[in-house]
Formats: structure tokens, sequence, C-alpha cells
């Protein structure tokens, strides 16, 4: 131990936790801590739930005949980028900075990483722990963007497109921030990834939805598909909600006061989103749940890079702000830009992660927290303001710029990315996977047929689609299949 015990924890911010923005600090010594340890690894078991509750809210919001389709992509997402995070995705995000753009290959297969001993991103926990913490923000990253192209992208185009983000956009963006890299030595910061995770994903997202088009019938809903499961969906996002205090309470990297301001944070400013759009939807007389839905989200995002840096007062007014700019933007882009993100992840992700980035420079606060080792060495000020603008800009740009290259790349390689309308009014579930999520639902002329007993006013009843013989073979073809396999 070459440091006094009185001193121990007396190391700056940014050599310690992965949201830091200062450059590195040689660690002197480090000493692995049970209470620490076990916080993050109940953290990390936290946000690996939100991957399943991810699929679980997706699938719930979107139609029936999709659901097979978006829970198989996450899930199989899930592993895919895990192992990639082992292989090769933690040593280029967090080894040593080559020019402070990505990093070494030291760490590749995890070689030089401990069970038993720290290292020098978390001076309290073992460092093989912070990299499987880090790998369930690797994860899920681009799988948030699944929900604004859903039902319409083709598997293998899924695939291709989110391992090609992931390398491309996710890992040097990582380094950039939290790795070493030169957006870090600039002195930007995010506490646990409303710039690294959801500005970039939801500006992805963006990039997405606008190049592959809108949904047969768009107009004719006026940009609102019919939901098949808000049940499942309201499930998803309570465990979503749960699995955050993980996402920001771990990123603490401790088990100090910061650790419980940041789940404090968390869980105000979910709610304080959430009670704007129950507002804002009464005004229709009616509070729709997709909008509390999408509250409590636009909350957990936009709150999520300040969560540790700002007071509770400051949260509230984070999440109210959040709440107005995502709730005017879903309906600004669906009914004026005609954009079709079919979860508006863009919105309920992407502004409110640059709302809660920028907030940083406004609330930001120099604080010491003696039990977790950690140190604000700043303050929020015009000089801080303008450097969360820069960390955003780029991370925002860098993202949409790679995003259609990618894009464009994929079209010209692989053609289509989409199925023809056909094969989409049949739905993902049958085409892309031989199965459906709801037997009896599928062999229905439309799924949205089921709701034609309820009484509703919202637009996609007002106008349900006529059944067509891309339907009626449709039915006769799952007939086929399931009445011979005793499903019905």
């Amino acid at each position: 131990n070459l440091v006094p015990s009185n001193k121990r924890f007396a190391f700056l911010f940014s050599a310690m936790s992965p949201v830091a923005a200062l450059p590195a600090t040689p660690i002197l010594a480090c000493q692995v801590d049970s209470g620490d340890t076990t916080w993050i690894l109940v953290s990390t078991v936290l946000v690996l739930g939100m991957c399943p509750a991810l699929a679980f809210f997706e699938a719930g919001m979107l139609r029936a005949k999709h659901t097979l389709s978006i829970i198989s992509q996450i899930f199989v997402g899930n592993v895919i980028l895990s192992v990639m995070w082992l292989v090769f995705g933690y040593t280029l995000a967090f080894g040593p900075s080559i020019a402070g753009l990505i990093g070494g290959p030291q760490h590749f297969l995890w070689i030089g990483l401990s069970f038993k001993e720290c290292g020098r991103n978390a001076v309290n926990i073992p460092s093989a722990l912070y990299a499987l913490f880090q790998m369930m923000f690797a994860t899920i990253t681009p799988l948030l963007m699944t929900g604004s192209y859903a039902e319409r992208l083709r598997w293998n185009a899924f695939l291709v497109f989110t391992i090609s983000w992931e390398i491309l956009v996710y890992y040097p963006l990582v380094h950039w921030i939290w790795g070493g890299g030169f957006l870090q030595k600039l002195g930007v910061l995010d506490f646990a990834g409303g710039i690294v995770i959801h500005t970039s994903a939801g500006m992805g997202a963006l990039v997405v939805a606008m190049y592959i088009g809108q949904r047969k019938d768009f107009f004719v809903y006026e940009g609102e598909f019919p939901p098949s499961n808000l049940p499942l969906a309201a499930t998803g996002v309570a465990l979503l909600w749960m699995g955050w205090f993980g996402f920001n309470g771990g990123s603490a990297l401790s088990c100090g006061t910061t650790a419980v301001s940041a789940v404090v944070s968390t869980h105000i400013g979910a709610c304080a989103s959430a009670i704007v759009w129950v507002v804002l939807c009464m005004r229709n007389h009616r509070p729709a749940a997709t909008g509390i839905y999408n509250g409590v989200l636009a909350g957990l995002a936009g709150i999520t890079p300040a969560s540790g840096f700002v007071n509770i007062q400051a949260t509230m007014f984070i999440g109210v702000v959040c709440g107005l700019v995502s709730y005017y933007g879903v309906h600004f882009s669906k009914k004026r830009m005609h954009i079709d993100d079919a979860l508006d992840v863009h919105w309920v992700h992407g502004a409110t992660g640059v709302v809660g980035s920028l907030m940083i420079g406004v609330f930001g606060q120099l604080e010491t927290d003696n039990f977790g080792g950690i140190y604000f060495n700043f303050a929020a000020s015009p000089k801080q303001f303008g450097i969360q603008v820069i960390g955003v800009l780029v991370a925002g740009l860098y993202s949409g710029v790679v995003t259609y290259l990618i894009l464009r790349t994929m079209e010209g390689v692989m053609g289509d990315l989409t199925h023809a309308d056909g094969k989409l009014d049949t739905g993902l579930d049958w085409v892309d996977h031989g199965e459906v999520a709801y037997h009896q639902l599928a062999i229905l002329p439309t799924e949205e047929t089921v709701g034609s007993i309820l009484p509703s006013e919202t637009s996609y009843m007002r106008h349900r689609p006529a059944a067509g013989s891309g339907q009626a073979g449709r039915r006769s073809e799952l007939e086929e299949h399931y009445q011979g396999g005793g499903h019905l």
C-alpha cells in the first residue's frame, strides 16, 4: 500500500470511474472492497435484465405479427455483442489510448484483467468485474435502435448493422469519453451514458428511420400503429425502471453516497418526466398508457448523464424539461416531419440524453465522496456548458454520419435492407423465423380485428385497413401450418 489509509480514496474521479471526463491519473495503490464489489455485481445483474425488459416493452408496443422478430433481435444481439466485448470490444474501448482515438490491443480476450485485483479504471472492484459491468452497457446501446427500424429490417441486415455500428460507433465513443480519449481530456462529463449511449443511439435511430423510410399505411394510422400488448409493454417499462437503478447507481463504481445520489436522481427524474406526459395527455381527456410509458423512459434517459453530478432539485427540473422536449418532439416528428421512428427512439432517448448532458454544465456541483473515493473537481460554469456542447455535437454528428455510411455500404453490398410490403403484411415473425407469437391471432384477417370489439377513438381504430389478398394467403398458410400441430 503506497498511499496512507486516510488518503486511500483521494484519487481524481477521472482515474476511478467509467464516467470520468478528465485525463486518467496513475493509480498508486488500489484495494478491492467487498461492499463495493457486491454493489457492482448487483448493478451488473440489474443492467443485464434491461435487455429482456427492452424486448418486452418493444414487443408490447409493436403489432402482434412482429413480436418474435423484435424479441429475437434483442436476445441474439445481446449474446453476439457480449462475445464481441470479451474478444476485442473492451480493449478497443478501455485499452491504453492510441492518439486519444481508440484503445490498444493489450486486453484482447480480457488478457491482464483479474478477478482478484483492481485496475486503473476502478480501484475498489476487480478489473474483470469492471469489464463485465461495462459489457452490459455495450450490449444494450445498439439494441435501443431496434425500436426505430422495427417491423421493417431484414434479419441479416439487422445482424450486419448491429455488429458494424457497435465496432465503428460505440467502441470509439466509449474510448473518447470514458477510456482516456480526446473528449475525456477536453473535460466532457457523462456519468452513465447520456452522450455515449443515448445521444449516439438516438442519432443513429433517426438516421435509420429516415433512411429505410415509412412503414406501409403510415399515413392511414397517422404514425400511430396499434400496439399488440400494452400490459407486456408496461412490464417491460417497470423492469427497465428497476434496471436503471443499477445502470446509473452502479456507474459510481462504489457503494457510497454518489451511488445513493444517482439512484435517487434516477427515480425522481423518471417521475417528473412521466407527470409531464400525463398532464399533456390529459388535454385529450384520456391519459394514454403509451404516453405514461414514454414519459418514464424519457426521464430515465435524460437524467442518466447527470445523475451523479446534480442535486435533487436540479433533477426535478431536468425531468420536467425532458418530458416537455420528448412529448412535443415525438408529435412534431410524426405529425409534421412524418418520420417513422416506430418507438420514437430519437426523441425519448436521443433528445433527452442531449438535454441531460447539457444540464451538467448548468447544475453540476463540486462534491467529495470519501466513502466511494470520488472527487468531482468541477462545478457548473459557462466553460463546462460549452465543453458539454462540444461533446454532444461530436458524438451526435459522428454517430449520424457513420450510421449513414454503414447503411449505404450495406445497401450496396446486400441490396434491399427491408422486406417487400407483401412479406411485411404477413409479419416478420413468419417471414424471418417461421413462427408466430400468438397462434390464434395469427390466422385472423388482421391483427387489429381483435381490437374492433373494444370502443376506441384512436387513429388506428378509426382507420383500420381492410384485409387484402395478402392477408388471406397468410391466413391459409398459417392455418395449414398450425392445425396439423394441435396448436389451436
